[in-house]
């Protein structure tokens, strides 16, 4: 937290967000630097009163479903009831008439390209960069360094021929299965030549053209000879690298060394779950790195194995078109920007009345001005969009006041209206219900709405708290809710006319090392309607692209249109045991699971500053967790505490048990500082047990509060 303040236009502004502001953000934008903070300080003055109030309707309604659920504990739930109930609190709104949403100016990233989408910690500048240029990635890599080609042996720095060969195995049967060749296969061509800028494969029994010739692009020439062969499908892009010295391409007849795949078609830059940002000195982290990205000058310099390595943006990549024309393809995955949501504020900017900016007011303004630069120089929106993906969002009251702030931020930086567009995300269950009106709140701005099973589970779990003991964390995914809220979302998304226009998404691989189950199981996203699903690296991105040559989305939601809609009823169905019989041992393993998990986020989180990591599970599998895995298990523990599932004295030794198996986890981690044996001591553990012993009290469930409480703690 930054001491010193600059005092302007009823405004107290950390100097070093003032000086970003002014000397970095703002020059180039014609945005006159008066009139930015006039225009700041007059909006947050205007809104931050309706913010509160719409926050005190959250309490409120929750207040009211509690005593609801007090009230008919011992009854058997009555679904009829419990329903006319919401609708007289408001929680429940009546639905409209059926529309179509008129979102224009949307790049065809968002509209017609359906592929995976990566989430990034935009306070990591190299990890930033590495998702942005992660539209275009090598096959041959993917596969090789991941088990989805199987080896007896461990992948050792040391290349293995055997295992090559299973990788240029596995790329055949993909061109086979999705750019055929008439009357041949991709493991008979020993060349590959252009004649009157035309492709032909050579075999053994002569040249073969593919099956579907308008799949075939273009190609491109390095020192007079062909480099590389441009194929589409699915409006996927491939290129297949022509280098017969290289040694990748030795057990290859037709000197194919590499096949580049469009991978990450668009990335979320998260300002919110995935990164720690307290105060000033945080968010200007992540606001610099947001403005060198789109500036196009971001720049991460690091060390890695002992040699010093730069990173930057890729440039766009050309290619000569099959008419002969010099044509070029974005080098780069379409930006999207994470702010936070409508709950936290930051003590970076001070109200004229000493209180804290409420965080996603200035997220709001400060992103979109820096998408000015981006606005002119359409290095990554070529329609002249900004993209905010807008989170924790509950209902069309909340919706319709984020469409308000964007309204007056385009105002105040003298953007067109409805330049900024607006994502939102599914993850609270008054959303959910209503979703059809947030969407109509925001029907000329919205690009995106997505499923997430963790935040959306912790908000179940919040809202109906008083229900009764919840199912096991394990459970939740064969309930009939979440079945429900996954088919709704596509079901609301595909009838307000999403299908080639916005994107429907669906939630996180959690697991990085393990690409083959990934492969065989995240297919199932695109089944279910989702045009773009989230990865955690570009590697993961690289192989879920495989799903998207293998099915076309938009043909799949022409079917999916024709199936029965999801039910408000089963949406409704609340997760709970009335009586539940399970034995010490199997409430102990639930409670050490949801415990190891929130201790092994928290102390990154709190001693580190670390938002997003891989960090081991109970069985040491690697799993990709941000605050959203954090509310799931605290919400879970805290409402069987509630409920007597277990006791206070109990979770705290397992707690304690815990935090030893944790510390030995990171014990190769030169800047980890254990939690045990000195308990009191430790910020991190103190704060894993709030989470729990406070977590029915914590607004909606969520952990930011504490959180960052904490860490402010520890940082000062």
């Amino acid at each position: 937290m930054y001491k010193k303040y600059i005092n302007i236009e009823n405004l107290s502004i950390s100097e070093e967000l003032y000086s970003f502001i002014n000397n970095q953000a703002l020059p180039g934008t014609d945005v006159i630097e008066k009139n930015f903070w006039k225009g700041l300080s007059q909006v947050t003055h205007e809104l931050s009163p309706k913010l509160k109030k719409l926050l005190k309707i959250r309490k409120k309604l929750q207040m009211d479903l509690d005593r609801w659920h007090l009230e008919n504990f011992e009854n058997e739930f009555n679904l009829k009831e419990y329903k006319s109930y919401i609708e007289k609190i408001g929680y429940l709104v009546k639905e409209g008439p059926d529309f179509k949403i008129k979102t224009k100016k949307l790049d065809k990233e968002i509209s017609s390209i359906a592929g995976p989408q990566l989430v990034v910690p935009i306070m990591n500048a190299r990890y930033a960069l590495n998702a942005a240029n992660a539209r275009w990635m090598s096959l041959y890599d993917s596969l090789y360094g991941t088990d989805v080609i199987s080896s007896e042996e461990s992948i050792s720095e040391r290349y293995d021929p055997e295992r090559g060969l299973r990788v240029i195995k596995y790329t055949k049967e993909f061109l086979d299965k999705n750019f055929k060749l008439k009357n041949s296969s991709w493991k008979k061509v020993n060349q590959l030549l252009i004649q009157n800028h035309k492709l032909e494969l050579q075999t053994d029994k002569g040249v073969v053209k593919l099956e579907d010739e308008s799949k075939y692009l273009g190609y491109r020439i390095d020192k007079e000879k062909i480099s590389a062969i441009i194929l589409k499908n699915n409006n996927l892009h491939i290129e297949i690298i022509i280098n017969p010295s290289a040694f990748s391409s030795k057990g290859d007849p037709a000197g194919i060394s590499d096949i580049i795949i469009e991978s990450a078609i668009s990335t979320i830059c998260d300002h919110e779950d995935s990164v720690a940002a307290v105060d000033a000195e945080d968010k200007i982290v992540g606001y610099k790195n947001w403005l060198g990205l789109m500036k196009k000058d971001l720049v991460a310099e690091f060390e890695k194995d002992g040699k010093k390595l730069r990173r930057k943006l890729n440039p766009n990549r050309n290619y000569i078109s099959v008419e002969g024309k010099r044509e070029s393809l974005h080098g780069r995955a379409l930006l999207l920007n994470r702010n936070v949501g409508h709950l936290m504020t930051n003590s970076s900017v001070l109200l004229q009345d000493g209180s804290e900016i409420p965080e996603g007011i200035l997220d709001a303004f400060v992103t979109s001005l820096c998408a000015i630069h981006d606005l002119k120089n359409k290095n990554n929106s070529r329609t002249g969009s900004i993209y905010i993906v807008k989170p924790k969002q509950h209902g069309p009251e909340e919706t319709a006041f984020t469409n308000m702030l964007f309204t007056k931020v385009e105002e105040v930086l003298g953007l067109e209206k409805f330049t900024i567009k607006c994502g939102i995300m599914d993850e609270e269950r008054r959303t959910t219900i209503n979703l059809k009106e947030c969407i109509r709140t925001l029907e000329d701005r919205v690009f995106f709405i997505n499923t997430g099973f963790l935040d959306r589970t912790g908000d179940e779990m919040h809202t109906s708290m008083e229900a009764g003991p919840m199912i096991k964390k394990g459970d939740m995914k064969q309930s009939s809710w979440i079945n429900a809220y996954e088919n709704n979302n596509v079901d609301i998304g595909l009838n307000c006319g999403f299908s080639g226009v916005a994107q429907i998404g669906k939630g996180m691989w959690a697991m990085p090392d393990k690409m083959a189950d990934m492969l065989k199981q995240k297919i199932s996203h695109l089944e279910a309607g989702a045009n773009c699903a989230w990865v955690p690296s570009p590697t993961a991105a690289a192989l879920h692209a495989l799903h998207y040559h293998e099915l076309n989305i938009f043909s799949k939601h022409f079917e999916i249109k024709k199936r029965q809609k999801a039910k408000l009823e089963n949406l409704l169905q609340i997760p709970v045991v009335k009586k539940p019989n399970w034995s010490v041992e199997e409430v102990n393993k639930e409670l050490s699971n949801s415990a190891q998990t929130i201790l092994g986020y928290v102390v990154r989180w709190i001693d580190q500053g670390i938002g997003c990591s891989k960090v081991p599970d109970i069985n040491n599998v690697g799993l990709m967790e941000d605050r959203a895995t954090l509310r799931i298990s605290s919400q879970q523990v805290a409402n069987w505490l509630h409920h007597g599932i277990c006791s206070r004295k109990q979770v705290l030794e397992i707690m304690k048990k815990m935090a030893k198996v944790v510390d030995e986890q990171n014990k190769e981690d030169k800047f980890y500082q254990n939690m045990s044996p000195h308990y009191d001591r430790s910020i991190a553990f103190k704060t894993a047990c709030e989470l729990v012993f406070q977590g029915k009290d914590q607004p909606s469930g969520y952990t930011e509060p504490l959180l960052h409480l904490n860490r402010l703690i520890k940082k000062n």
